[in-house]
């Protein structure tokens, strides 16, 4: 099921390509807000506002959704200062970071072991379509980007599992304690300064608000891909009515409709 939300959106001249990870391309963390959101609810409750549960669930999935893409401290950044503006003495980020990640651990443990194993395909774990897309892109000459909000050493880990790394020779990045040391926003900067590339010949594929709205502020043509995880067969609204908000020029719930989408996306440009 392919959207088009600004009709004639099209790269033919694309050079480049950033993906995000984790629910754009792997489902080995699906569930995660599952995980973040009921924890950050928990310790806001704790506090004794007077606030409902459905009320603080709302301004946790507003900050939450609006700091998807980017680095996972700055979310717990965020929950530090709501702890504080309701009256609370907040853990420092990295504390609540570790609560969370000690949290989704116990959740994602069994499908790591499974990959490691062995006793499943990588593709179990890979939004349908993924790799022929990936494979699709390499072919027509463009160099790949992977870049998460997730811890990198995990990240790297979880795409060699995945058996990706191998297709983006522009590099796998990931988050890092020091906020200074990267970013996507960083990220995308680079690649438009790099000999021959411009905004206009990068394409962004991505479930969350930065990449999609940092490549659109380059110029550049956004695919939001609206999974919901783990089936990924139809449109998560949640996730579509906020990709739409935030510039995504395509909207799709899986790649298995690449045929369709990239001769949009190249204006029928044929592969080099």
């Amino acid at each position: 099921m392919l959207e088009t939300i600004h009709p004639g959106a099209a790269a033919p001249d694309a050079r480049a390509a950033l993906f995000d990870f984790d629910g754009t391309l792997s489902l080995i963390r699906t569930g995660w807000m599952d995980v973040m959101v009921p924890m950050m609810v928990e310790i806001l409750a704790d506090l004794n506002t007077g606030e409902s549960e459905a009320q603080l669930r709302a301004v946790v999935e507003d900050y939450v959704w609006r700091l998807t893409g980017k680095e996972t401290l700055y979310q717990m950044i965020e929950l530090a200062d709501q702890v504080k503006r309701r009256g609370g003495t907040p853990l420092e980020p990295l504390r609540y970071k570790r609560m969370y990640l000690d949290r989704l651990d116990a959740v994602i443990a069994g499908r790591i072991a499974e990959l490691k194993s062995g006793h499943c395909p990588p593709d179990k774990y890979l939004v349908p379509g993924s790799r022929a897309l990936l494979e699709d892109l390499r072919h027509r000459g463009l160099r790949l980007y992977l870049a998460s909000g997730t811890d990198e050493v995990y990240m790297k880990a979880e795409a060699d599992l995945l058996d990706v790394t191998r297709y983006f020779d522009g590099g796998v990045f990931g988050a890092l304690d020091d906020l200074d040391a990267f970013s996507k926003r960083m990220l995308v900067q680079r690649i438009i300064r790099l000999p021959g590339i411009s905004g206009p010949q990068l394409i962004a594929f991505g479930d969350g608000y930065v990449e999609i709205e940092e490549v659109k502020l380059a110029g550049g043509v956004t695919i939001g891909v609206a999974t919901d995880e783990p089936e990924c067969r139809t449109p998560d609204e949640w996730k579509r009515r906020r990709l739409i908000g935030v510039g995504a020029d395509y909207i799709v719930p899986n790649f298995l409709c690449r045929q369709a989408l990239l001769p949009m996306l190249f204006a029928n440009h044929e592969p080099l």
